[in-house]
Order: C-alpha cells, then structure tokens, then sequence
C-alpha cells in the first residue's frame, strides 16, 4: 500500500505543479495590461460623455478589449470617430484588439468609450469607477471627470 502511494505521489506531484505554473502564467498576462491616463469628458446635462484612456498591452499575446460597464452610467459603448470627404462621422465597434507589447490610445477624434445615460449626477474633479472587459476578464479602472476643454 505504501508502495502505491508513493508512485502516485511521483505521477501527481508534476501534473499539479505544471498545472500550478500554467495558471501562474495566465494570471502574469492578466497583470501585464495597464491603463493610464483615464479621463472622462462631460458636457451639462443627459449628454452621452466620451471616454479616453492608454491601455498598454506588456504582455506576450495580443489582447482584445471587447466592453466597458459602470454603476454610474446605463451603458458604455466602444466608439469610433473618423473624417470622410471632410464630414466627421462616428460608428459603434465589436471590439479593440491591442497586440503584444502594445499601446494603444483612446483619443479625441479616434476610438473613445461613449458613456451613455447618467445615473447620477457627475462633475468636473469627480472619479468613476470603470470596468473595462478584456479577453472577458475585467479590468478596473478609474476615470477622472474633466471639462471637454481640457482635451
């Protein structure tokens, strides 16, 4: 009996030790993406805000941000703004796909976040807590309310 145990111990103990290092893997990844400069433009009133942010993808496989959720808004879009033949024009997208050891801008005029209906009141110096869904892990991030004249 003794003997048994022992050679399971020998089978075992490897797999659950690669597994332990996989998972240690997947869970490096996850923290190799960083968000900087998060900033969340507001005009008076109901208007949909327009968010905007760096997102640094450090780790060694791309990564697709796919959502964004807030307890202080009813929804929150990924947006695109481009010119065509001089006339600005704004679309929805599926999704942002960042590729290893990139950064990539949410800018004016470019991809932004569009923070849709406010469920409470916000003003200029406010934080909102946002969660931004990548690969369908979520990554949270605060965003600073500032004037649109700031940008």
């Amino acid at each position: 009996m003794l003997n048994a145990l022992s050679n399971a111990r020998r089978h075992v103990m490897p797999t659950l030790l690669g597994a332990a290092i996989l998972l240690g893997a997947v869970n490096a990844q996850a923290s190799d993406v960083s968000v900087s400069n998060a900033r969340l433009s507001l005009l008076p009133g109901n208007t949909p805000g327009a968010g905007y942010f760096d997102i640094e993808n450090g780790s060694e496989s791309a990564i697709t941000l796919t959502g964004a959720d807030s307890e202080a808004f009813e929804a929150i879009e990924l947006h695109e703004s481009m010119e065509h033949d001089g006339m600005a024009h704004m679309h929805g997208v599926e999704s942002v796909e960042i590729g290893p050891g990139e950064t990539f801008s949410f800018a004016p005029r470019g991809h932004h976040l569009m923070f849709m209906d406010r469920l409470a009141p916000l003003t200029e110096g406010d934080e909102v807590e946002v969660t931004l869904d990548i690969d369908g892990e979520p990554l949270p991030v605060t965003f600073d309310v500032v004037s649109p004249a700031s940008l």
